[in-house]
């Protein structure tokens, strides 16, 4: 499978911001839809985010909408989250993944890869 790398995340105050980016490898990035997911410790892993192959098409979950942003670069393999007005509510393992489709996936089940996640810490 493709791989993915994420990269960006931290420690950051509430209401402060991060952005967060995706190297992908292994497969043609431009021709997928990819989508950002997290999860905390015990907690379920929650979609955030997801775009459309072309970057045209976004879907943002509803604890996030409003607040974060995805979007990708196809000419350099890089999916980005840029992530305003944090909560300690955010905290937790954000995780790249991909999908086998054009168009977005907000459920797991649209995703074959996936990386290893980048932690984000907010405090208040």
């Amino acid at each position: 499978q493709v791989q993915l790398g994420e990269s960006g995340g931290g420690f950051v105050q509430a209401g402060g911001s991060l952005k967060l980016s995706c190297a992908a490898s292994g497969r043609v990035f431009s021709s997928y839809a990819m989508g950002w997911f997290r999860q905390a410790p015990g907690k379920e892993r929650e979609f955030v985010a997801a775009i459309s192959a072309s970057g045209g098409i976004t879907r943002y979950g509803d604890s996030v909408k409003g607040r974060f942003t995805i979007s990708r670069d196809n000419a350099k393999n890089t999916l980005f989250l840029q992530m305003n007005s944090l909560a300690p509510e955010d905290t937790a393992l954000y995780i790249c993944a991909l999908t086998r489709f054009q168009t977005t996936k907000v459920t797991t089940q649209g995703y074959d890869s996936w990386g290893q996640g980048t932690q984000v810490t907010v405090s208040s």
